[in-house]
């Protein structure tokens, strides 16, 4: 038997080199690690569209990110950290745009494999989008961005902060927003966010790295980038791929002309594919360390409730 590695088609294409089935992996992964209650993703099959009634040129642009500020008291958050359940955040947040800030991935599953979480412009292009406003791209930034909680109850982020975000959105004379997720659950979160901007009035567009989830989902426009989870607006410490992703994320904005509208960036994360065969992959793991991956899970996910209990008890 040949293996995914090495497998090819007649045009000497990988077989492994499609885009990741990220719901499927992690189905697998959580009933290998025990939990056999299977998540189910949300599914939508009528899309809003808010068409863009100007140009970007005269259109005011926020950014909404599922990335944490950092908490020097919450342990490992810099690059090569491991999951950091400490870290996470449940109410919706906001920043000053003008402002610098340091957003963090820690507290979700990105790839932390093939993710070296060093560039922040990767997953929250702030200066991206400033230099892009300064060229004229975009009338004008928001004077705020947000940060939308990663919460698996779809209830709750529809009916909680689906609401907040679009409420911060029209005070500030928004029109147009950019939507950068990290992890799988992150995609689901945003996809639920843009529907609900698009319903109000907001044209949208995703720029992130999970296909299945926001499609399935279903959501206005998305820019898929077939790059590791974290790294939604481009490739580390490549400042061309930055500046072309956020342009593809913009040329969507303006070309869509329906609902389901998905470009793919035509930018690759390296020639070697094989990065694809090793997220939430389980068949590559010993019993011996699927074990410790349960005891692991476990402990994080008592320590996800503590914290979520914790702040609902302070709202």
């Amino acid at each position: 038997m040949i293996s995914d590695s090495v497998q090819s088609n007649p045009h000497n294409t990988p077989k492994h080199d499609l885009p990741i089935e990220y719901m499927r992996r992690t189905r697998n992964w959580y009933l290998a690690l025990g939990y056999d209650n299977p998540y189910v993703w949300a599914h939508y099959p009528e899309v809003p569209f808010q068409v863009l009634h100007r140009p970007l040129s005269q259109s005011r642009l926020t950014l909404i990110t599922t990335a944490a500020p950092y908490q020097p008291d919450k342990g490992a958050q810099g690059p090569g950290a491991p999951y950091n359940a400490a870290a996470k955040f449940y109410q919706v947040y906001s920043g000053e745009m003008s402002m610098r800030h340091d957003l963090r991935i820690s507290h979700v599953g990105i790839d932390r494999q093939h993710s070296s979480m060093k560039d922040s412009r990767c997953w929250f292009p702030i200066d991206t989008l400033r230099e892009a406003f300064a060229d004229g791209r975009i009338g004008s930034l928001a004077r705020r961005f947000h940060g939308a909680p990663t919460n698996r109850s779809q209830r709750h982020t529809i009916e909680k902060d689906c609401p907040e975000i679009l409420a911060r959105c029209q005070q500030d004379k928004v029109n147009v927003a950019l939507l950068l997720p990290n992890c799988p659950v992150c995609h689901q979160t945003l996809s639920l966010v843009a529907r609900h901007l698009e319903n109000n009035g907001i044209a949208t567009v995703i720029m992130g790295c999970a296909r299945d989830i926001v499609e399935y989902c279903g959501v206005p426009r998305f820019l898929f980038s077939d790059f590791p989870l974290g790294n939604p607006a481009g490739r580390p410490d490549d400042t061309d791929s930055q500046e072309q992703t956020l342009e593809y994320g913009l040329r969507l904005l303006e070309t869509a002309s329906s609902p389901r509208t998905t470009l793919q960036s035509p930018l690759r994360w390296s020639e070697d594919s094989r990065w694809k065969l090793d997220y939430c992959n389980i068949e590559r793991y010993s019993p011996q360390e699927i074990e410790t991956l349960r005891n692991e899970a476990e402990q994080s996910r008592i320590l996800a409730r503590e914290i979520r209990e914790k702040s609902q008890t302070s709202e």
